[in-house]
Formats: structure tokens, sequence, C-alpha cells
């Protein structure tokens, strides 16, 4: 049957529930959130005079869990306006209307029973066809469905969702005994392709995939810490992101989940595993059980691992716990010998063997650690999954890793590390020592731009299913690499379109990315059809190289930047104006000079997880690479007859000058950064370049025709300097902004405005662009500007001066 999903219900509005309720509202799916009806009145309630029997008294539960989710921070919702997408009810008066959703989602406690009884009324209640599943994170599926019809059996399956939904890329689909193929490979498609998500098809095994080898390692360090004699903050010094994990590393991860969430699956775990060869890593250790008795679970009992405490004089501290004497304390710096050879590595390839090769105490943790790691996933193929890259694709997309186990083992030599291990008592699956006698020496390999893995089963290297969706850089066949230098790759990426991608650290503009970018356009217009300029790093790019910027303005060296500043104007305008398009692919971290090249391109396809803007008034500065004026464009092309232009211009004027940053995409079309009915959004990041590409196809497609450069922009002259001038001056005298911000605001409007003109006017860009050019080298050459660049480069915090 072809099948389509237009409204959703979500049956428990608890942390979980509400989160995947904003999360389906995200996709712009109409959602329907239902909990349970009060029992009792609240004293708020019994004071209005209101009975049980009251709207507001019988969703009380489920309105607020819904507000306590939408105000919480990190959002669990891209754009405030989609919280409009979900209604709420209650399983007493609104269950009957779950006749009407396309999916049924269940997220109530983890009891099996109370969720076997839910499910009995919804069998009565949903049109034959509806997709149920639940959110569980380890009951058995085939434990659910006892005594269900058979097309509930049919349609129903685990969706482990991880939290938080929207931002934890990994939903984990569990079939049930009598799931339907066809249900199976609808989810897995929908969930990439309408929900952003990395789908991974499990086996209905305790804790599944993710949980099963997340919390394995988690429980193997809290039992190898103190043999190897190391504390809370140095594990997690060693665990973050100089291994390719989240910063939040091991002992922050923990209060940010939750003890008790972590000790529920490590239970869970130690109960139904009694053939696990390393089922003695789940037992608790005694300061586990210690921390759970006096209720010390993380963050939501305000303290765990760590605590947080104000001094004298009201600065805050973060204590660590001492796992010896059971008091906080603050946390003594350490320094290990292996880190310091690793830092000057950008590359996690390059780190891992220097890591691993360490002769002190931070060498014996990692080879403890990878090891212990290394021979367990090796033992749970085939039990947890058949294909060892779902155990990849899991840990990724569930816990943040920038490698999976086995890409990670990959990285540093299956042979070499599989005969160390077996000479230090770590014992690894038959299926591997066979993979290594047949001559097979990785896990995978790519060829052709092709990536394969090692089936186990089948004993031969089979491509990775899914990936003929994406386009991924890393994988490109070296024919395909048509130009690089030390900061840039131009890619073939087929079908006549090229892809420019950025390499350097934090993928900062420099001058070798201006080269790239310019001899991207210039191939593209030569010999293919169009251009994306899109990566694969964890941020698209944090803008212009200040660190350079700095040492020449120092040096006043102003001949220098001014070349510099032109070259970046220019190459933005090479962008607008070429003969083909050009489509920009931001994701992440998108400031400053990024967010500029993406004003200029001809279209925008951003990923859903974009935070973009053009910041740089913090650091004293005014966008110098066309991003003020693209803004000025934009504002003249928005007013429509009968508009008051002061009004409007306000508007645009406060996206520059108060440096707003958009927290998703769908965020930056109300900065006017991205264009509404124009610019689209990507939700799932490894669709992002494949869709960028069709984007610019589609424009080819079309008989792409290169602009004509504008002199028709309308600009407010004295009229709207007056106003910035008023408003700075408010804004000062209450102490919002400081005088040096009221003097950058006069620069911004000044240019804003097309200068000190005597009535509205016309001008061109390159009018705009030379009064651009011009303020942000008088920037440069003030102290209060170079003290805020200091400022940011030191200590990565602005400075209001």
């Amino acid at each position: 049957m072809k099948r389509t999903i237009q409204s959703v219900a979500v049956l428990g509005s608890g942390i979980m529930g509400s989160r995947i309720a904003c999360h389906f509202a995200n996709a712009g799916f109409k959602v329907l959130l239902l909990d349970i009806a009060p029992k009792d009145l609240s004293e708020e309630e019994k004071n209005a005079g209101l009975s049980l029997d009251h709207p507001k008294v019988r969703n009380r539960i489920v309105n607020a869990s819904l507000q306590v989710a939408l105000k919480s921070n990190p959002s669990p919702i891209y754009h405030k306006s989609f919280a409009k997408r979900i209604q709420t009810g209650n399983f007493t008066d609104n269950l009957k209307d779950i006749a009407s959703s396309d999916w049924i989602i269940e997220v109530i406690i983890e009891n099996l029973e109370i969720k076997k009884s839910l499910f009995a009324q919804v069998d009565q209640l949903r049109k034959p066809g509806t997709l149920i599943t639940s959110n569980t994170s380890g009951i058995p599926i085939h434990l659910m469905t006892e005594g269900r019809s058979d097309d509930f059996k049919k349609h129903f399956c685990g969706t482990h969702f991880f939290n938080p939904p929207r931002y934890l890329p990994l939903l984990e689909i569990i079939p049930g005994p009598e799931t339907d193929g066809a249900v199976l490979d609808f989810l897995q498609h929908f969930g990439d392709r309408y929900l952003g998500k990395t789908t991974v098809l499990c086996k209905d095994t305790p804790a599944f995939i993710a949980n099963r080898i997340g919390v394995f390692g988690i429980m193997s360090l809290f039992h190898a810490m103190k043999q190897i004699g190391l504390s809370i903050s140095e594990i997690d010094k060693l665990t973050g992101t100089v291994i390719g994990r989240p910063k939040s590393a091991t002992f922050r991860t923990s209060d940010v989940v939750g003890l008790d969430t972590l000790v529920h699956v490590a239970n869970d775990a130690w109960k139904n595993l009694p053939d696990d060869e390393q089922r003695e890593q789940f037992k608790l250790p005694d300061f586990i059980e210690k921390m759970v008795a006096n209720k010390w679970l993380g963050d939501k009992t305000k303290q765990g691992f760590y605590k947080k405490t104000k001094k004298e004089g009201g600065k805050s501290e973060i204590l660590e716990l001492d796992l010896n004497t059971f008091e906080y304390k603050s946390s003594a710096k350490s320094k290990f010998q292996t880190l310091e050879a690793a830092k000057p590595l950008d590359r996690l390839e390059e780190r891992l063997p220097v890591l691993l090769n360490g002769k002190d105490k931070a060498g014996d943790f990692y080879r403890q650690m990878f090891f212990s790691l290394f021979s367990y996933v090796s033992f749970r193929i085939p039990e947890i999954a058949d294909d060892l890259y779902k155990i990849d694709d899991a840990m990724c997309a569930g816990f943040g890793w920038e490698q999976g186990p086995f890409e990670t083992w990959d990285c540093l030599g299956v042979i070499n590390i599989a005969d160390i291990m077996q000479k230090n008592g770590y014992h690894i699956a038959p299926w591997v020592g066979e993979m290594i006698a047949n001559g097979n020496t990785t896990f995978y390999k790519t060829e052709k731009g092709i990536r394969s893995y090692y089936s186990s089963i089948d004993k031969k290297y089979k491509p990775v299913p899914g990936n003929e969706n994406f386009i991924i850089l890393k994988n490109s066949d070296s024919s395909k690499i048509v130009w690089k230098n030390s900061g840039c790759y131009i890619h073939d990426i087929g079908d006549g379109i090229l892809n420019l991608e950025f390499r350097t650290k934090m993928n900062t503009i420099g001058s070798e990315v201006l080269q790239g970018m310019n001899t991207a356009v210039e191939l593209a217009e030569k010999d293919f059809r169009g251009l994306v300029i899109g990566n694969e790093g964890a941020n698209f790019s944090a803008g212009a190289n200040l660190a350079l910027i700095f040492m020449l303005a120092v040096e006043q060296e102003y001949d220098e930047l001014d070349y510099a500043i032109r070259a970046f104007q220019n190459t933005n305008m090479r962008l607008r104006y070429s003969s083909v398009p050009v489509v920009v692919a931001p994701h992440g971290l998108t400031l400053g000079g990024g967010c500029e090249m993406s004003l200029h391109a001809d279209k925008v396809c951003a990923a859903a997880e974009t935070y973009i803007g053009l910041v740089e008034f913090g650091v004293g500065l005014i966008p110098g690479g066309g991003g003020t004026k693209e803004l000025t464009v934009r504002f003249a092309d928005s007013l429509k007859e009968g508009d008051i232009e002061t009004n409007a211009f306000r508007d645009y004027f406060l996206t520059i000058g108060q440096a707003k940053v958009s927290t998703s995409a769908y965020e930056a079309f109300d900065l006017h950064i991205l264009r509404k009915g124009h610019d689209e959004i990507t939700l799932n990041k490894k669709r992002l370049i494949a869709d960028a590409k069709r984007c610019a196809l589609e424009m080819a497609d079309a008989g792409y025709v290169k602009p004509i450069m504008r002199n028709d922009i309308r600009v407010l002259g004295r009229e709207g300097l007056g106003i910035v001038q008023v408003g700075a001056n408010a804004m000062q005298a209450a102490n919002y902004i400081s005088e040096y911000d009221a003097h950058i605001s006069r620069k911004l409007g000044y240019i804003m405005c097309g200068g000190n003109l005597s009535a509205p006017t016309q001008v061109s860009e390159q009018y705009l662009l030379n009064l651009e050019r011009e303020a942000f080298l008088s920037l440069l050459g003030e102290k209060k500007t170079l003290e805020r660049i200091q400022a940011i480069l030191t200590t990565g915090k602005p400075l209001r001066n």
C-alpha cells in the first residue's frame, strides 16, 4: 500500500514524549499529544473554583509537560510558531481521536503491564493499517503484542528515539516477530528523509544497540578508573573531543542524562544478559550504588559527579566528586604527555595512534579502554546486529561519536591492534580472526567512491546500504578531485556539478579558501553546469581568520588589510554574478564570513541545525565581506508601497547591530539571512550536499541566466541616519550598550543609509561595498576594536569596552 504520514499521535508527555512531539512538529506534521487526566485538583485549581471536569484541569498534566519542554534550553523546537502544530488532550477524553492518526507512538512509563493495557485500548480505536510503535528503551518488543490483533502485530515495532530527539539523530527500529517488512522499510526511509534521522534496524535484544555498547563503555570506565588511578575530571579530559567524543565526555554526560537512567540500563543488562562474556562490567561499583542512595543523580538533583557552587564573592565554581573521600573538591590541574603530543594534530585519524601509543598513565588508560571496547563489539556480531556498520552508525548518531568502534579499529590498524590485544589477554571474536586470515585487513574499504563493509555472514565486502542517497566527500575517489590547495578541495560530484570543500581549521576563511572559491567558479563556468559550496566538518565555517586580521591590524599593514577585504568582497560578488548557479550548503556554526558567503549564493540549502549570523559587531567590527551591503539590499527589496521604511529598517539593522545568530535554519528566515519561498532546509545533514546538488541542477535545467549587477538600491540617507543616532543615544543612555557600541552603530548606520545623502536615493552595490570596506578598515585602526578581538582570541569571551 502507498503510505503517507500527515498526523501523528504521541501517547505520553514526559521528557521524551513531549520532545518527540516537538520534533514531529519540527518536521511539519500535525501532532496529538496525550497524557493522563489528573485525579486531584491542585491548590491553584481549588482556589480558582475549578472542578476535575474543567478542560484546563483535565489537560493540566499534558499542557504543563509541553510548556516545560518548550521553555527548555536548548529548545526542542526549530521555531516557536511550530508549537501550534501540537494539539494536547488526555487519555480519557481524547484517546478516541487517535482514529485519525497515521502513526501512533507510545512513550509512557517503562512498565510492560501498563503498556499492554494501553495497547489493548489502542487496538480497539486505531484504524486498520495505522502504524503503532513504542519508544521503549529496553522492554522486549515481542512481549508487548501479546493478545493484540493480527493487524496490530503486523504494523507494530519499536522506534527508539534518543534524547534530545531534535539533536541526537539516532532512531533505532526494532521489529517484533510479526512486523511486516514493508513497515520496517517505510520507517527507515521516513525517519531518514522526513525526520532527519540515522535509522538503524536493530535486533530485539536488551538495550538494543547504542545503549548496549555505550553503557558497557561507561561502566567499563567506572570499573577501571580506580585501578588506573585517574580522577573524574582526568577521565573527562581524556574522553572528550580529543578522541572524537562529545565535549561533555564521560562523567559530565552522565550528569546531564541522569545517573538513574544509566543505572537502569546497566541493571537491566546485568539481569537479562546471563551469557554476556563481559556481564560483570554491568555490575554497579560501590561508589555508584552510594551515589544513587544519596540521590546524587546529576543535574536533575543539582549534584552528581560534579556540583556547582558559589565561592565567596558570588563567583560560581564547579567541584568534582572525590570517589575516595566522597567529598566535593576543586579539580586539580593535570597534564599528560600523551595529550600534549596529540594536541597539535587536527585530524582524529592522526591523533588516535599517538594516544594509543602513549607511554604514560593516559596511554595505559587508552589501551585498556579501546581494547576492551574492540573486544566487546566484536562479540556483539551477530548477537545485536548482523552487520558491523549498524553498530558504528548507532554509536555516532546516538552518542555523538565522530567514529564508531569498528571505524576506530580500522584507523589504528586491524591486524596490529588484534595482535597486541591478544598478547595482552583481550579476546576477539572468531569472525575477526577469520577475516584477517583470509587476507581482509580492514572492516571498511572505499573503491571508486563506494564505501563497503566486511560482512561476517557472507565473508566478503558489501556496499553500505543507503549511502547511494548521500554524497559523502570523504569517500570521493581521487579521480574526482579536480583541484586542491592547502585549505580546499574541489570535487566533481557528478551530473556537471562541482563541490568546493573547505579543510581549514574550523573551516575559517583565509587566502587559500578565497583562492579555492575563485578557482571553483572559474572551473564551473568553463566545463560544468553549477557549483555547490559544502563540507562535512563539524561546522560550515567559523568565519574569517580573525588571528590573521588581528596580526595585520596590530602591525598596521593597512594596505594588505585593504587588499584582503577587497578580495573577500570581490570573491563573494564573483559567486553572485557567475554564469552558473551557485548553491551554498551551510550547517552548524556559519558565522561572519561564512554567513556572508551564504548571503551571496543563488540559493542556500541549509541543514536544519544551522546556527548562522553576522557576528562581527561582537568584536568591534561590521560585516566587511559584503554582508552589510547585502542586508541593505534585502531591506530595500522588502519594501512595499505603504510600508513605514524606518520600522522595516530597524529590523534589518538589528540583525547586524545585535550580532544575532539563529538557533536553527528556520529562525534564519526571521533574520532575513534565508529567503522565504526561495532557500531550502534539509533535516538530515547527511543528505545536505546531495540536496544542494539537486538545487543547482534544477536551476541549470531551468535555463539559469547570470544576474545583472544592481544600481537601483534605495537607501534612506540622512532620514535613516537620524533614526540610528537617536536609537544609539537612547540605548547608551539606558546602559544597554557602551559608548563604543554606539560608535560602531553609527558606522553601521552610515553604510546601510548610504552615507550622508540629503534624501532617499538609489545607489549601486559597489557604492555600498566601498562604504562597507572603509568602515571596516577604520574600525580596525581603533584601539578598542583590537582589544575586543584580542579578548576573543585569548579567552573566547566578548569584551564590552
